[in-house]
């Protein structure tokens, strides 16, 4: 569970348009659909990412003593409704994808049914916790698939756009595949394991970098990673072979050396050289600093002996694409399917369910958007997760979800696993069903 997030980190409208249904007496049943309208451009699939924290917020909804009388006093509604919301909580049925399963443009991965006040009031906040988390899974994902043998560790934090972006990317990303985050917050949270190093300014206190070393080595006897690039990187690695030496007789093992600065293939294959000749092929060599998934894919490629990558603010920020083009959107009101049909933002009505087919070597083979009643072949992807604003089970541990996330790329097709966008998107047909029903309301709309 998190911290109780307040009704009132929300969009005005969402209060305007709840007063404005209050005294219309519009309380009927309301069916809402979170969905990315398509991909960003050079990625091939998306990665859901962030339900726990839907359900927590929807399970904890209610407006505090002290947020309704702030209501009642800034001019804005009047006191019959005010006076309503004090007993509100969300009392809905959700539906979802399962965190971690790869989805597409158009697809829904949550739907809320609830009365019509409440779905639309808790638009906002799922939709800031859906597209965050699901903007750094999808991003991380593509990092393990540059590093698919590496050890890779969330270094993000303190350059992620706030305390809360800060500890849902390791959680995102740990999700996605990275093996540990240092954010220790996120290790108590979640069990995340937990990887860290030393700053710069560790080696700057002492007036010799090898006494350093030592003293850092001697607090963590068996898993200290030494920072070497602080004043001359490569004259760093010699100086640390009598020392590695000497702590060694002592039962003190340096477990890698960690380079965060200048072009860190030169400096690793400089570094493998020194530690491997002077008699220290045991010590790894870990990189940091702006990386991506481009970037470990070069490293890589151009055979840099390094074993590891803390890797933060371009993944944390989702650097090259760094928002979705995502909404939440009314399907259907008082049994009605509805429609939105601006122009470039059309939607597709009513409740719909996206069934999932695979070929015979077991890959993803396409994807059938249609009506929840269209009972197509396949894997159903979205699942009863909250009814009538209860959980269906209990919180899943995250190492689970991180389970099911390995199992969905390892379905991926060889052309989505690219960094470059695939030569032809993954199939996601519309069924019949659904187009007769936009059709019907389209019809519906126009008279």
């Amino acid at each position: 569970m998190t911290e109780r997030t307040s009704v009132l980190l929300t969009d005005l409208y969402e209060l305007t348009m709840l007063q404005a249904y209050f005294d219309q007496g519009m309380n009927d049943t309301a069916v809402f659909e979170f969905f990315v309208r398509k991909l960003p451009p050079g990625r091939n699939f998306l990665m859901a990412a962030g339900l726990e924290q839907v359900l927590d917020f929807l399970e904890d909804l209610r407006f505090t003593t002290s947020e309704l009388d702030w209501l009642a006093g800034c001019g804005r509604f009047h006191r019959s409704f005010v006076d309503s919301l004090r007993d509100l909580r969300f009392t809905g049925d959700v539906q979802a994808m399962p965190e971690g399963t790869i989805f597409f443009a158009d697809e829904p991965i949550l739907r809320v049914v609830a009365p019509l006040p409440q779905a639309q009031l808790v638009e906002t906040r799922l939709i800031n916790l859906l597209q965050f988390q699901t903007l750094v899974a999808s991003k991380a994902a593509r990092v393990r698939l540059a590093a698919p043998d590496k050890s890779l560790v969330d270094f993000g934090l303190r350059r992620a756009h706030g305390a809360e972006a800060g500890l849902l990317s390791a959680r995102a990303s740990y999700l996605a595949g990275f093996d540990g985050t240092s954010t220790v917050l996120a290790g108590m949270r979640w069990g995340i394991p937990l990887y860290g190093t030393m700053a710069h300014s560790f080696v700057q206190a002492h007036d010799d970098e090898v006494a350093a070393f030592e003293h850092f080595a001697r607090s963590y006897p068996t898993t200290s990673t030494l920072l070497i690039d602080t004043y001359d990187t490569e004259a760093a690695a010699h100086s640390l072979l009598p020392l590695a030496k000497k702590l060694a007789a002592e039962g003190i093992t340096i477990q890698a050396v960690r380079l965060d600065s200048g072009d860190l293939g030169a400096h690793a294959r400089q570094v493998r050289r020194i530690l491997d000749e002077g008699g220290l092929p045991g010590i790894g060599i870990f990189a940091s600093g702006n990386l991506d998934e481009y970037q470990l894919a070069e490293l890589i490629a151009a055979g840099a002996p390094i074993n590891g990558f803390g890797v933060g603010t371009r993944m944390n920020t989702s650097a090259d694409r760094p928002y979705l083009d995502c909404a939440y959107k009314l399907q259907e009101y008082a049994d009605l399917p509805r429609r939105k049909q601006s122009e470039g933002k059309a939607t597709w009505p009513g409740r719909k369910q996206v069934y999932r087919s695979y070929g015979a070597d077991g890959l993803m083979a396409g994807d059938r958007l249609t009506t929840v009643d269209d009972a197509a072949p396949g894997e159903a992807l979205l699942v009863p997760v909250m009814r009538q604003g209860r959980r269906l089970a209990n919180v899943p541990v995250l190492n689970t979800l991180r389970e099911h996330a390995r199992a969905e790329m390892a379905r991926l097709p060889a052309s989505l696993r690219a960094l470059t966008p695939a030569a032809a998107p993954y199939c996601v047909t519309v069924a019949p069903p659904l187009k007769q029903l936009a059709a019907e309301v389209d019809r519906r709309i126009q008279k």
